[in-house]
């Protein structure tokens, strides 16, 4: 009787792979331009994103100095009080496609502002802003902590929400 002979190392032979029994390519033109499509339409959504990024630059760079103005130490208060007013009207002159606001004032620069506000402004809001512009020293020394609060959280809304025109 003969032993069978043992197999040596050098016989063995690496497996070739099977296909798989599925295809990774669209089988109808079908997929493909659903594929397509999908793609088209996520690339829109991303340029109109990056689109609206880009435009609202302005209201990031301004609630970004309304922080600042906001926290301002107690002997800074009175100059971060008299840049508000100056900050809003620069943030309307920033908007895109809005009219001319450079000389609006009074009665026409709170039209303006209540036109694109999605909320309602509290009554007398330009009025304290014109204070805030414009009024002595020490009546502004003498506005309360809730009062100044609120001139900036009305601030900071309508710099978060106003309307901008497409």
């Amino acid at each position: 009787m003969t032993t069978p002979a043992q197999p040596a190392i050098d016989q063995l032979r690496e497996l070739v792979p099977g296909t798989p029994p599925f295809g990774y390519w669209p089988q109808t033109w079908a997929w493909a331009l659903l594929l397509v499509l999908l793609l088209a339409v996520l690339s829109a959504w991303a340029a109109r994103r990056w689109w609206r990024w880009r435009r609202d630059l302005y209201r990031r760079e301004a609630l970004i100095r309304l922080d600042q103005l906001a926290a301002a130490p107690a002997e800074q208060r009175l100059a971060a009080l008299r840049e508000l007013p100056e900050l809003l009207k620069r943030v309307a002159l920033s908007m895109p496609g809005t009219p001319a606001v450079a000389g609006l004032g009074g009665d026409a620069w709170e039209q303006f502002m209540a036109a694109h506000a999605r909320q309602a402004l509290p009554q007398g809001f330009s009025i304290a802003l014109q204070q805030l512009a414009y009024a002595p020293d020490a009546q502004l020394h003498a506005l309360d902590e809730s009062t100044r609060l609120s001139l900036f959280s009305t601030s900071r809304a309508w710099i978060e929400t106003h309307h901008v025109a497409l």
